[in-house]
């Protein structure tokens, strides 16, 4: 399986509304020396022996799999845009757990996001505000939202609306969709938000920014690999590109590589979906 591909198929999924993470088992099954269990070998015992990692007394929080084995002993962590948040959480926590963490579009923050000093239409600022997005694009079918949105987040322009407008009055039908992006894509995506709705998406991560977990001098154990679009929006939130331009994210991560992919935008891994692939796939190869 391409392994870029499937995270354009799944951490894309966001449709400018949400961010996604998976989990990546490592070593690949099959490829890690087995250790027999008593459930493997028919003991008696199976039903209280477990196998836990080395010095482990219990289960893990959060594994790839219900009963750890030496196969899933670690993951790779892959988050897009806000999709990040959670696997960077995971890795400052689960260290013993995690193999890397590979991200696209978010930098690390040991704190919440503040977004105050953005204008009031600021998209996020609008969306995080109770039944206002849910207003706002009840005015139109789900396929003009599912549009709009992708619109507006492959730009490099912040969505930013004026006095009186709000963020679906930002483009219209005239309007022409990115070139990667085809009618069919847009077809398939707003079938899942007929089923879906948008209100989880909106509360998951608009609503809840305020609610990111705050590190106390956070330290990545780990290799962490960040792909950012240099024609990304996000580029232009507070903070973000001095963040990563500046070397600030390697006093929280030492094992830091950054590349940047200069015509690549908000949704790089759907733009350049090759490119990522050998990318994400590299660094996979890099830390056997």
């Amino acid at each position: 399986m391409s392994l870029g591909r499937w995270c354009s198929c799944t951490a894309s999924r966001r449709y400018g509304t949400r961010g996604a993470t998976r989990c990546w088992p490592w070593p690949p099954p099959g490829t890690a020396p087995s250790r027999p269990t008593a459930a493997a070998t028919g003991s008696p015992t199976s039903r209280r022996r477990t196998w836990r990692p080395p010095g482990r007394t219990s289960s893990p929080t959060c594994s790839p799999s219900s009963t750890p084995s030496p196969s899933r002993r670690y993951v790779f962590l892959v988050g897009k845009d806000y999709g990040a948040m959670p696997a960077y959480d995971f890795a400052l926590k689960h260290p013993d757990r995690t193999r890397g963490v590979m991200c696209m579009g978010i930098p690390f923050s040991p704190g919440p996001f503040n977004f105050d000093t953005m204008p009031e239409g600021f998209y996020i600022l609008r969306w995080r505000e109770p039944d206002r997005a849910e207003a706002d694009f009840g005015r139109h079918d789900v396929r003009r939202v599912v549009r709009t949105i992708y619109i507006l987040f492959s730009r490099s322009d912040v969505p930013i609306a004026e006095e009186g407008q709000e963020i679906m009055d930002l483009a219209d039908l005239s309007t022409p969709l990115p070139p990667w992006f085809t009618e069919e894509d847009l077809d398939a995506y707003a079938a899942l938000f007929e089923k879906s709705g948008f209100r989880y998406p909106l509360q998951i991560p608009y609503r809840s920014l305020h609610r990111m977990t705050k590190h106390v001098d956070p330290k990545f154990q780990v290799p962490v690999f960040m792909v950012m679009g240099e024609r990304d929006y996000c580029f232009k939130f507070p903070g973000f590109e001095t963040a990563m331009r500046s070397g600030v994210m390697n006093t929280f991560a030492p094992d830091l590589k950054i590349t940047y992919i200069p015509e690549g935008c908000h949704f790089v891994q759907e733009q350049f979906p090759d490119q990522i692939n050998d990318l994400l796939l590299g660094f996979l190869k890099d830390h056997p």
